[in-house]
């Protein structure tokens, strides 16, 4: 486990991190719906190095992952923040909003302005105070190749 600590409140600091442990990451996509039991946790490891910016909220209590998010990007301009989660018990307490805050500063930081993301339906009251608008005229599209 490694990163530089961004302190979120007294219990529950978030790390940008390189490396993590698989299980716990593996947990948190479970608790998002992402998970599939036939996937590798081994392969957790390619996500989060090939992310441009990993970000783990930790209980300093038991030093577990509770939350998570991520960027993409080229790090030259645009960053899509993805795979925002917080276990349900850690929920509402503020984890979520000071993950997003830390991953929108440092891309900030890095010069990258464009930041976008596609929320869950009726997600969209979370982030609105924290800078997001809806891109009006614009609808997220998922390449499926059944078609």
């Amino acid at each position: 486990m490694t990163g530089k600590v961004i302190t979120v409140g007294d219990n529950n600091p978030v790390q940008l991190v390189h490396s993590w442990d698989e299980g716990e990451i593996a947990d948190l996509y479970r608790a998002g719906g992402w998970w599939k039991e036939e996937y590798d946790p081994g392969e957790l490891r390619h996500l989060i190095r090939g992310s441009y910016l990993f970000a783990v909220a930790v209980d300093k209590k038991t030093g577990r992952a509770i939350g998570t998010g991520r960027v993409i990007s080229d790090g030259v301009s645009d960053g899509y923040i993805q795979d925002l989660v917080v276990l349900p018990e850690y929920r509402r307490s503020g984890i979520g909003a000071q993950i997003v805050s830390t991953l929108v500063k440092k891309c900030i930081e890095r010069g990258i302005f464009w930041i976008g993301l596609i929320a869950e339906p009726d997600t969209e009251k979370f982030y609105l105070p924290l800078g997001f608008r809806p891109m009006e005229g614009h609808a997220p599209l998922l390449f499926r190749s059944d078609t």
